[in-house]
């Protein structure tokens, strides 16, 4: 127990070590400002931000390019406020649901940018997910320019769904942030890796903080 205690410590401090690393090299290579609005996107684009936050992603994306975007995001406190950002912008949708690998009501903890269903805080409220095969159905959805993922943790779920029911060949452009939630997170993320490369290639990699794949 000695042993195996002092060898997890280790390997939580060499993956601290490598992250920031990592997160280093994007920040030298203009990650935040430059690799996130490096796409070919015009008025005619359709664009879906699972994850807005406070919608500044969407907020730049749309005046650069002026696409048309659908930003989903479950929490209350911040669907409202990213729908009185953009009151005046009939170009911006906002949805005040998640979207995942069925339809079902869940727990999110609150915790600013880091809200998620899989870290427990004091602060919760029920959410509402649905299915993306209905939601694709529901909406005659054939074409996604850009998909932009950043749902602490719900993305392993996300895109297995979009894997199994090849629906992801139906997205251009595939921008995620996957999360290191749990001890099989590595393996899952590289399973879902290798299923993308059926149709899609990555243009940039970095781990645990943000990757994209474009359709080959």
């Amino acid at each position: 127990m000695i042993f195996s205690s002092i060898a997890n410590r280790l390997n939580k401090k060499l993956y601290r070590r490598k992250y920031r690393r990592m997160l280093q090299q994007w920040e030298d290579d203009g990650g935040d400002e430059k690799l996130r609005y490096d796409y070919d996107l015009n008025g005619n684009s359709f664009v879906m931000d699972l994850g807005g936050y406070e919608g500044e992603w969407t907020e730049n994306i749309h005046q650069k390019f002026g696409c048309q975007v659908a930003i989903f995001e479950p929490v209350r406190k911040f669907a409202e406020q990213i729908k009185d950002k953009f009151s005046q912008n009939e170009a911006i949708e906002i949805c005040q649901y998640g979207l995942g690998s069925s339809s079902r009501t869940d727990t999110i903890y609150l915790w600013g940018a880091g809200t998620s269903t899989f870290r427990k805080r004091a602060k919760a409220e029920e959410i509402r997910i649905v299915d993306i095969k209905k939601w694709f159905s529901d909406h005659n959805m054939q074409s996604v320019q850009l998909m932009k993922i950043n749902i602490e943790g719900g993305e392993f779920e996300l895109l297995e769904r979009l894997l199994e029911t090849r629906l992801i060949s139906r997205i251009e452009n595939i921008q995620v942030q996957f999360h290191n939630i749990a001890v099989e997170s590595t393996r899952r993320m590289e399973r879902i890796q290798q299923g993308m490369r059926n149709t899609h290639k990555p243009t940039y990699q970095y781990k645990f903080i943000w990757e994209n794949w474009v359709l080959k």
